[in-house]
């Protein structure tokens, strides 16, 4: 059997040091085109194949991010992790996801503990940054205890936090502008003539939510009347949206409209409305804050605003690659949410 050939031994017959071996196997452009031949020549010789893990010895680099959601099943975590994935590929790094459910049905009771128990798990894997897609973070007033342990983390390996900034954490974000996106979906409902508007969906407590509301009485009070009563929380999915619409109809006269915290609390409110003998939009249009795949294809389309999760993806892994580089960080290129105008709207309806 053929002995399988060491760095070492390649350094030795192309008469070049080990660390130019490992400047030819990470592409690095500092090796001389004469210098790069005869490794290259011995390589091919021997067959040679190096493992990432090799590459990571020599380079105290693993090519390898770590990309932690806290609902995997969460349409907005999976088509964001899908665009990570695509930049990270472009750039010859391979991602392992952690999936802490700490939302959604599996929801675990002690959130901040299964997260920071990833955190200790990732720091073991060698990884070279970290991104992190909602979980404790997000949450108003994040957990002491985990907010320590993050810092810890990010003390060690680079880490690069996709949502809204924490003044009291120093890890690098990138933040959507949420309330653009709430401007633009209420400024087109008023447009087209509701001005008794409430807001569905989203759990109390986490920035996301709390910002969108803020946002959404803001742009209400330039415009109509703010109504407390029509301003439903409870959390993200399918199954909320339906509750909230199911309770906005028991309080009996149906609002002018309604905006959705995300598509899939848009769906859930179109199924209750279904339901009670209703209909969007002819007995009430709804809007959306987020768009997900496929909302196109609902009955009725969704108005939605598309927050451009390709954008998102490629910013955080160019600039978590930069940090990973110790390279200066430019100014951030400004996140841009669009309206995207379907049928769940309609036209404006002059009340009696």
């Amino acid at each position: 059997m053929k002995k399988t050939i060491t760095i070492k031994e390649i350094a030795k017959e192309s008469g070049v040091s080990v660390s130019t071996v490992s400047r030819v196997l990470n592409n690095h452009p500092s090796v001389s085109p004469a210098k790069r031949a005869k490794v290259q020549a011995v390589i091919e010789k021997e067959g040679f194949q190096p493992s990432m893990l090799a590459r990571g010895m020599i380079s105290n680099k693993t090519k390898t991010l770590a990309v932690v959601v806290s609902d995997i099943t969460n349409p907005y975590f999976t088509s964001l992790v899908s665009e990570i994935e695509l930049a990270s590929f472009e750039q010859n790094y391979s991602l392992l996801l952690f999936n802490t459910m700490t939302a959604g049905r599996q929801k675990k009771a002690d959130s901040s503990f299964a997260e920071r128990d990833t955190f200790n798990t990732i720091f073991e894997k060698k990884v070279d940054g970290v991104l992190i897609l909602g979980g404790e973070i997000d949450r108003d007033e994040p957990n002491p205890e985990y907010l320590h342990t993050l810092e810890q983390l990010n003390s060690q390996v680079p880490v690069l936090i996709i949502g809204q900034k924490q003044a009291n954490c120093s890890c690098e974000f990138i933040e959507r502008d949420l309330e653009k996106g709430i401007f633009l979906s209420v400024q087109h409902l008023l447009a087209l003539g509701h001005r008794k508007i409430g807001f569905i969906g989203g759990e109390p407590n986490v920035k996301i939510t709390t910002q969108r509301v803020q946002a959404f009485e803001k742009v209400i009070s330039l415009y109509s009347t703010f109504d407390p009563t029509l301003i439903h929380l409870s959390d993200f999915y399918t199954e909320d949206g339906y509750q909230n619409m199911k309770a906005i109809i028991e309080q009996g006269e149906l609002p002018d409209a309604l905006l959705a915290i995300n598509d899939r609390v848009a769906l859930g409110a179109f199924r209750a409305l279904a339901d009670h003998g209703l209909a969007c939009p002819e007995d009430i249009a709804i809007a959306s804050c987020d768009a997900f795949p496929d909302s196109d294809y609902q009955i009725p389309r969704i108005t939605t605003i598309n927050q451009h999760n390709q954008f998102l993806g490629k910013q955080a892994v160019k600039r978590l690659l930069k940090m990973i580089n110790e390279e200066p960080l430019e100014a951030l290129e400004a996140h841009s949410p669009e309206l995207i105008i379907r049928e769940s709207c309609g036209i404006g309806r002059i009340r009696g």
